[in-house]
């Protein structure tokens, strides 16, 4: 049975919405593309689609940027898209802004957004190929969930009493995790992992609403032993990050230093 439950509430933020490197990392671990691959597409979403009889428009912003700023007048209208779409519970008071900095950013452009909100990835799906359809959904996506309000889950750590079968003694196990209380940002988005070990879903395991006294039904039991592991190696995800990390290049010579190395094998 659960001896004692104890819950602490607990907020998780949205991620900022894209600039270059976290673009193509993202891509990488969410679509497959490769960094260049990702700014190829991007750049025909920035340059403009042909939406039916309209003439050609642009669906995103400048592809090749350091800086999470986004314009008032983005926010303003994202801010109230929030509010018809999921409600007024799902729009923070105030727009959120982002000021990270990416070592050396010149910030010389806006962040990686639709140039409308409102031009649902739904809407425009039928005038995209496969690859600008799915691009285009996870940019627009991001952005919209920037600006919504936080996940709200209870930690929680339960201490289960289990009886022994053939003696009085009584072991305590620890079960260590979280409770969605209200999904925020996640009802849209969630931003994938380079850990492959780790669930796109949350940091800690998911647990059922738990009560002191409740009675348990064992299922099963598996002790595990962890030994410290090397680094693994890189992928186009981790190296972007690391090349963002230590300064090396800029946003326009990311995707470019990849290709070259791995042409030259």
């Amino acid at each position: 049975k659960g001896a004692s439950v104890i819950r602490k509430e607990q907020r998780r933020r949205p991620s900022a919405p894209f600039i270059t490197s976290t673009l193509q990392q993202e891509a990488f671990r969410k679509l497959g593309f490769t960094a260049r691959r990702t700014m190829i597409i991007a750049q025909q979403l920035y340059e403009g689609i042909t939406l039916g009889d309209q003439e050609s428009a642009g669906l995103i912003t400048y592809m090749r940027t350091d800086s999470t700023t986004v314009a008032a007048s983005a926010l303003a209208d994202i801010s109230g898209y929030v509010k018809d779409k999921y409600g007024p519970n799902y729009a923070p008071k105030t727009p959120r802004y982002y000021t990270k900095k990416v070592k050396g950013a010149q910030e010389a452009h806006e962040a990686i957004r639709p140039t409308s909100i409102r031009q649902e990835p739904d809407s425009v799906r039928g005038y995209l190929n496969r690859e600008q359809a799915r691009l285009y959904d996870l940019i627009w996506r991001r952005m919209l969930a920037s600006q919504m309000t936080d996940a709200i889950f209870d930690s929680t750590t339960i201490d289960v009493d289990a009886a022994c079968a053939n003696s009085d003694t009584v072991y305590v196990f620890r079960a260590t995790g979280s409770i969605l209380r209200f999904p925020g940002f996640r009802r849209l988005y969630l931003e994938s992992r380079d850990d492959v070990t780790a669930s796109d879903d949350d940091d800690e395991a998911q647990l059922p609403d738990l009560s002191e006294g409740d009675p348990l039904d064992f299922r099963s039991l598996t002790p595990e032993q962890h030994f410290t592991q090397p680094p693994p190696r890189f992928t186009e995800a981790t190296l972007v990050k690391a090349l963002e990390e230590q300064g090396v290049g800029r946003p326009s010579t990311y995707a470019p230093t990849l290709a070259t190395v791995m042409d030259r094998d």
